[in-house]
C-alpha cells in the first residue's frame, strides 16, 4: 500500500489556531511558538496536522484577516527550519462545525450552494497562498463531518474542493474524510480518489469509552466513569450501551472479534481494503487517549494502535501536543 511519505508520524497543534479557549491575538502568538516546533522536531515526529477554524483566517462576511494567514505562515518557515511538515486543517467552516457543543443545523452545509461556495474561496485563497510550498504543505479539506445520511453530498462537496484546489495547486497533497465524525468505517463511503494526489484520513478514538472517559462533553459520560483497557469485546459492548449509538458504533463492526492489537486491524481491515484497491494512501488524522484515563492503560493503547499504524505503514497524527484534555506533553507517553 502506498504511504503518505513525510507524513508517517505527526502531532496536532489543536487548541492554537482552532478550538481555542480565548480568541486574541495574544493567545495566537503565545501558544504555540518556534520553541514548540523545534520540540516536536526533536521528539521525533515528521510532521505537524494544524487545525484552524474559518473566523481565524476571514470575518463573518468573508473579508481576509492578514494576521490570521500570518500565523500559518510563522508555523510553515518553523517547520522548514526544523525539517517538519505541515497539514493545514480546515477545522471549522463559516456554516459548519463538527463541534457537539454548539447548536447548529450540521445537515444545511452540504445541501447549500451559498456556504458551499464560500468554502470554496477560502480554499481557493489558501491555496493560492500556500499551493507552491507543495513539498512541506499538504491540505485537509474539512475535520470530522458528523451526519453518516449526507455522504453523497459531502462526495459532491469535496470534488468540487479538489477542483478549485487543483486549478491553483496542482500538485499539493489532498486529505480527505469520511462521516460519522470521519469514522474508519466511512473510507468505504468516500468516492473513488479524483487523481494521485488524494489520501484517504479517518480518525480513531475507539473504543470511544475507553479515549473519553469522563469527558464532560459526551452524552450519557459521568465523572467518575472508568474503563481499564484492554477488556473484553463483551464487556465492552455491554458497557457502550449507555451510550448513544453513533459515537460507539465502531465496536459493533461484525469483523472485531477481540480487543487488543488486532481490535485496530480488524477495525481499519475495510479502509486498507479500499485504499489498496485504489492504491491511495491512508492516514489517520486524529488518535489519543483522555488524560484522565489511567496513564498504564493508555500506553497499551497507544502501543497496540501504533503497531498497526507501523504494520500497514499508516500515517497519523496523534490528538494533541498540548491541552485540550489530551496533551502529550502534559504526561509522559512515551512519545
Amino acid at each position: 500500500m502506498r504511504q503518505f511519505e513525510g507524513y508517517l508520524k505527526g502531532v496536532n497543534l489543536g487548541g492554537w489556531i482552532s478550538q481555542f479557549d480565548v480568541y486574541s491575538e495574544e493567545h495566537f502568538n503565545s501558544f504555540i511558538q518556534e520553541a514548540d516546533i523545534k520540540r516536536i522536531s526533536e521528539m521525533g515526529f515528521d510532521h505537524v496536522r494544524v487545525p484552524v477554524d474559518y473566523n481565524v483566517l476571514e470575518t463573518e462576511t468573508g473579508e481576509v484577516i492578514e494576521s490570521g494567514y500570518g500565523h500559518i505562515e510563522d508555523c510553515l518557515a518553523w517547520c522548514k527550519k526544523y525539517g517538519l511538515k505541515m497539514i493545514i486543517d480546515v477545522h471549522e467552516v463559516y456554516g459548519y462545525s463538527f463541534d457537539p457543543l454548539k447548536d447548529m443545523d450540521r445537515e444545511k452545509f452540504f445541501y447549500d450552494e451559498a456556504l458551499q461556495a464560500r468554502f470554496y474561496r477560502l480554499w481557493e485563497t489558501i491555496a493560492t497562498r500556500f499551493g507552491k510550498e507543495s513539498d512541506t504543505v499538504a491540505f485537509e479539506l474539512l475535520n470530522e463531518v458528523v451526519l453518516k445520511k449526507v455522504y453523497k453530498a459531502w462526495n459532491d462537496v469535496a470534488k468540487k474542493a479538489v477542483e478549485h484546489i487543483r486549478a491553483i495547486a496542482p500538485d499539493t497533497y489532498i486529505v480527505i474524510g469520511g462521516v460519522n465524525y470521519n469514522n474508519v468505517t466511512s473510507v468505504a463511503l468516500l468516492d473513488a480518489p479524483y487523481d494521485d494526489k488524494i489520501v484517504y484520513n479517518f480518525h480513531c478514538y475507539d473504543p470511544i469509552i475507553f479515549t473519553h472517559q469522563k469527558a464532560y462533553w459526551v452524552e450519557n459520560m459521568t465523572p467518575d466513569f472508568e474503563l481499564a483497557y484492554p477488556v473484553s469485546l463483551e464487556e465492552l459492548r455491554e458497557k457502550s450501551k449507555a451510550f448513544p449509538k453513533e459515537c460507539t458504533t465502531a465496536i459493533y463492526n461484525e469483523r472485531l472479534t477481540s480487543v487488543g492489537p488486532q481490535f485496530f486491524e480488524e477495525l481499519f481491515s475495510e479502509a486498507l481494503e479500499v485504499a489498496e484497491k485504489y492504491n491511495v494512501p491512508l492516514y489517520c488524522g486524529e488518535y489519543g487517549v483522555i488524560e484522565l484515563a489511567p496513564k498504564e492503560d493508555t500506553k497499551r493503547w497507544l502501543a497496540d494502535i501504533h503497531s498497526v499504524f507501523d504494520k500497514y505503514g499508516i500515517g497519523r497524527a496523534v490528538w494533541n501536543y498540548k491541552g485540550k484534555d489530551f496533551g502529550i506533553i502534559d504526561s509522559d507517553y512515551g512519545f
